[in-house]
């Protein structure tokens, strides 16, 4: 990659004092400024983070990568990162801003890349075992091993976890896998080849109104809803280091797996009760995506001159061949087990979101002068995406068939350094995201979409300042803007009878600025202790310059309305001790409140799917003893003053009203490495 001029954060996990076990968002990421997290469960399933005002759903405003490897589900039809490996085998977390956009193509967001632990440097066969005990049935095993055998390299973990979760009927169960291994064909050539897979069942205990969450956060109002994803991501790739340092990959690459859930669908105060005549429950509704997502890539990065300016040229080719099955609304069981057995095998909607695309993208990092260089950039975009399929309760000749993805986005860069302490940074690049099948496909027969539904399309801009005073201060500080044009969402029509329709089309635009601001200060250093205060702090202003929502049967302008779950400050803050062997943190985050819905609603509505979402402070405290140097014990106190929050009120999956975020809870792990 090109990294010159782009906001960079990298993220060293491995001897960083936090709950990887349960992949505590708050903590893993918290010396990331403006990283927004879900808390709507603590089990450690899954990490929905985003950035800049985005939306944190699952990362899917995020080009989500292991090892450079995509795990994004379909970038096309769902972006969500169902793939989940496990905190305890990454090495460290790479996150790029928005202006990766020229080189990762389809999102806002920027890039996260999750980069594994690998084999012992010296050659020699090793292994990781990591077991946890936690509050509320937590029990976890990470194992790992690797080694060298001349040219050959592998690397491999396992992991399993049980959690009963801090609210009722909240059990889940996770595995994961992971294999790589590497052959060195020549002292330039290397094949490496990997294979992934992560799955989980996770009984959902459904949404609260805001009258159950004062009451009892760790009540449930649902005790048969269960959500199983299970995907392998397997890769191939071809890696070739020239002496002038030319660096060439190629990569082919697969998101594999079904994505499968039983629910009774409803809001909060709509029980799952027992019918009186029959005796029992509803069924419930089926739904099963099936994601079939092949990537191949060329990159290519090589130095070269231009008389006596010195440039370094990154050029890239990308093709994605997906199939995204959707079933849904199928007729389930009345049972409270997980089961998705579907009556007569038929779902109300059976369609497959089919994308061709491919893509060519160059950057060009031009060194002015030693101290100043610009970094000019461009993609091209071309792709097409077919739905195909039926919907039970509407003529599929009135949906979109057909998206064209035709996009030239364009972008540059720049890096001065006035001295080796200090970097002034920044970049302007455009960016585009698809209309994801959700977005096309009409709810219900009151609903239309337009047929000439755009992808929305926008840009980001940035500009910082980062650097040192030598060993005792560490910042970056920059100002940012994201603007989002042709947005998606519904207007209220009459159709030529005079009923009422819901028109699904582009409505609007949004424009998101803000402050981002890292800072860690050393407070003492001496006898081999170092105190360090640490801060990840954001301001945000997101607004929707134009746009409507159809609500209470008419059209309701949102412009200068704030953008929904944006909260304006975002800060992490926390204090540090390193010694030899004893490391320690202490963490304070604090989320202002923000909004659930575009019309800005502040009195909770009696489903609790509407209204604020309050303001939270939570304080974690972490650490960590090397008693040998094959033996580590880590022990946390996650949420230390019990402080009863929640994130989000979703207006979707996995269902509106109020998701609990977990009250105190405990870990210890034990770490043998060899």
């Amino acid at each position: 990659m090109v990294l010159a001029g782009t906001k960079t954060t990298i993220v060293e996990l491995a001897d960083l004092p936090a709950n990887l076990a349960e992949k505590t968002g708050r903590q893993v990421f918290s010396r990331v400024p403006g990283a927004f997290v879900y808390d709507m469960d603590g089990s450690g399933n899954q990490v929905s983070v985003s950035t800049r005002g985005l939306d944190a759903h699952r990362s899917w405003e995020l080009n989500v990568r292991q090892d450079g490897v995509l795990l994004n589900s379909d970038m096309y039809g769902y972006p969500a990162s169902h793939y989940s490996p496990p905190m305890e085998a990454i090495e460290s977390i790479e996150l790029v801003r928005g202006t990766a956009a020229l080189q990762y193509g389809s999102q806002f967001g920027g890039l996260v890349n999750y980069v594994t632990k690998g084999p012992d440097p010296d050659g020699e066969l090793g292994f990781e075992s990591i077991s946890t005990l936690g509050s509320f049935g937590l029990r976890s095993t990470y194992n790992a091993i690797g080694g060298e055998a001349g040219p050959v390299t592998f690397f491999g973990y396992m992991n399993e976890r049980v959690s009963d979760g801090y609210r009722a009927n909240a059990r889940s169960e996770y595995s994961a896998q992971y294999l790589a291994g590497s052959v060195t064909l020549s002292p330039t050539l290397r094949l490496r080849g990997q294979v992934g897979h992560s799955t989980y069942v996770h009984r959902l205990p459904g949404p609260l109104t805001d009258a159950m969450f004062r009451s009892d956060p760790t009540q449930a109002t649902r005790t048969r809803n269960y959500y199983n994803p299970d995907i392998t991501v397997p890769a191939l790739s071809l890696e070739w280091e020239g002496r002038d340092g030319t660096e060439f990959t190629a990569r082919v690459s697969a998101v594999l797996g079904p994505r499968s859930s039983v629910q009774f669908i409803g809001l909060a105060d709509h029980p799952d009760a027992v019918d009186a005549e029959s005796g029992g429950h509803a069924a419930r509704q089926v739904d099963i995506d099936r994601y079939q997502s092949y990537t191949t890539e060329l990159r290519l990065v090589r130095p070269w001159r231009a008389g006596s300016v010195d440039q370094v040229l990154a050029v890239g080719l990308s093709a994605s061949d997906n199939d995204m099955h959707r079933r849904q609304q199928g007729v389930g069981t009345r049972g409270d087990d997980y089961d998705v057995t579907v009556e007569g095998g038929a779902f109300a909607r059976d369609v497959h979101y089919k994308t061709a695309n491919g893509a060519l993208y160059f950057e060009d990092l031009i060194r002015i002068t030693p101290t100043w260089s610009i970094v000019p950039g461009a993609r091209f975009e071309v792709g097409r995406t077919r739905l195909v399929g039926q919907l039970a309760y509407y003529d599929p000749e009135e949906t979109p068939r057909q998206i064209d993805h035709r996009y030239p986005l364009l972008g540059i860069r720049t890096s001065y350094r006035p001295s080796i302490w200090t970097e002034l940074y920044g970049g302007w690049s455009e960016a585009y995201r698809p209309q994801i099948m959700k977005d096309v496909l009409p709810a219900n027969e009151l609903e239309l979409t337009d047929p000439e539904l755009d992808d929305s399309r926008g840009w980001t801009v940035e500009a910082g300042i980062r650097g040192s005073t030598g060993a005792r201060i560490i910042y970056d500080v920059n100002v940012f803007e994201v603007r989002v044009n042709d947005r998606f969402g519904t207007v209220l029509r009459t159709r030529p009878d005079g009923s009422p329709l819901l028109y699904r089309t582009n409505v609007g635009s949004s424009r998101t600025r803000g402050v981002e601001a890292s800072l860690e200060g050393l407070l003492y250093q001496g006898g081999g202790t170092f105190l360090r205060l640490h801060t990840a702090t954001s301001y945000f202003d997101g607004r929707y310059l134009a746009g409507t929502v159809a609500s209470g049967g008419r059209n309701i302008t949102i412009a200068g309305n704030r953008i929904e779950s944006v909260p304006r400050w975002i800060s992490r803050s926390g204090l540090a001790l390193d010694q030899e062997r004893l490391s320690a943190n202490l963490l304070v985050s604090y989320v202002s409140d923000s909004f659930a819905d575009a019309l800005n609603t502040r009195t909770p509505s009696p489903n609790g799917a509407v209204g604020i979402v309050p303001a939270y402070t939570v304080v974690d405290l972490n650490a960590a003893i090397r008693a040998r140097d094959w033996l580590r014990i880590r022990a946390g106190i996650n949420n230390l003053l019990d402080r009863q929050y929640f994130t989000k009120r979703p207006q979707f999956y996995p269902g509106p009203g109020i998701w609990p975020s977990d009250g105190r809870t405990v870990q210890l792990s034990v770490e043998l490495e060899r």
